[in-house]
């Protein structure tokens, strides 16, 4: 469902993968019928439409972000298990809705955080599991690079909401929640001095664990920086890729960056006079959005559990909530502890 930029890329994904079928496009516009003629499927104007002509196994949903929770509760009146792009929502009460009524049907939901599939993500999770790191006490991530003046020519672009912190942290958030653990509190500060457009262009976060570590983020959509997921990890081949770091992960035995997966230990005992020891974990690149069109296969068929499951992708949308509440208000923002499956 969605015919759109991420739709497209969806659509390329399945028709590559042995192991699903494209039955359809369902997109109202004029552009998705001509998506769905490229691509070779037949095309619907609705999901209603679909259903009544051939159920299908399973339903991406990629259309924009105000009608996810909408069409997706389609979805899941029908028993079909989804495939929901980030964010899961607009807002966590509409995410709540969704992610309830696919709870008591038995629906699985699969949230398009799509990174925690990128075998970066894999490697650094087993990293900090396997205690070499000791005990994370810090973590700093980056989002810094430049949007062109033309990528605003579109109004809503230039509305709150439609930020760098909505639209592009929520990445990295789910990313630190998957490595950290749970958020329990925020802080932050927005700006936006240089375009001076309603919405933000800078922010500087701060996330509190319920480890105990704390997490510093800058983010920032108006500066020619290579620090970010986007510029140094190679994953989308759209941007140009930087030999950088975007994530430093600090621990009582030892550091750890991404995405190099660069670990830095002292050869002896820690201190800060002993030598520093770097070791590079090694690990194939393989398209996340592959990985995510198979592992839905395999929960359409009911072999796995959704590794972003609907409960996890509100999760991560309640800390950005929470973010740009910190933001608007100058207040800490504690996050209730997480309920249900």
């Amino acid at each position: 469902m969605g015919a759109g930029l991420i739709g497209r890329r969806h659509i390329q994904h399945v028709c590559a993968e042995p192991e699903a079928e494209l039955i359809a496009v369902v997109d109202p516009s004029e552009a998705g019928r001509e998506v769905a003629a490229q691509s070779g499927a037949p095309w619907h104007a609705s999901l209603r439409d679909l259903l009544a002509a051939e159920p299908p196994d399973g339903v991406v949903v990629a259309t924009p972000n105000q009608v996810h929770v909408e069409n997706a509760l389609e979805a899941v009146a029908a028993g079909i298990p989804v495939l929901v792009e980030k964010p899961i929502a607009d807002d966590p009460v509409e995410g709540e809705r969704l992610v309830a009524a696919a709870e008591r049907a038995g629906v699985p939901i699969l949230v398009g955080h799509h990174r925690r599939h990128n075998p970066i993500m894999r490697a650094a999770r087993e990293i900090v599991a396997s205690g070499r790191l000791g005990r994370v006490v810090a973590v700093n991530a980056l989002f810094w690079l430049y949007k062109p003046d033309a990528y605003f020519d579109l109004s809503w672009r230039r509305e709150p909401g439609a930020g760098p912190v909505f639209l592009n942290l929520i990445h990295d958030v789910d990313n630190l929640r998957y490595l950290l653990g749970e958020v329990v509190a925020v802080q932050a500060v927005d700006s936006n001095a240089v375009r001076g457009h309603a919405v933000e262009e800078t922010s500087a976060i701060i996330l509190q664990f319920a480890s105990g570590a704390l997490g510093t983020v800058s983010v920032c959509d108006t500066v020619v920086a290579p620090w970010s997921w986007e510029m140094t990890t190679g994953e989308n081949p759209a941007y140009p890729q930087a030999d950088e770091a975007c994530y430093l992960l600090a621990g009582t035995a030892g550091s750890l960056s991404l995405p190099k997966l660069e670990i830095w230990t002292n050869e002896g005992k820690p201190g800060w006079w002993e030598p520093l020891h770097r070791t590079r974990t090694g690990v194939a690149p393989q398209d996340p959005l592959i990985l995510q069109i198979r592992h839905f296969c395999e929960v359409v068929r009911g072999n796995e559990t959704p590794l972003v499951s609907g409960r996890e992708g509100l999760r991560t949308l309640e800390v950005v909530a929470a973010i740009k509440q910190a933001a608007k208000t100058g207040q800490r923002v504690p996050i209730s502890p997480p309920f249900g499956p």
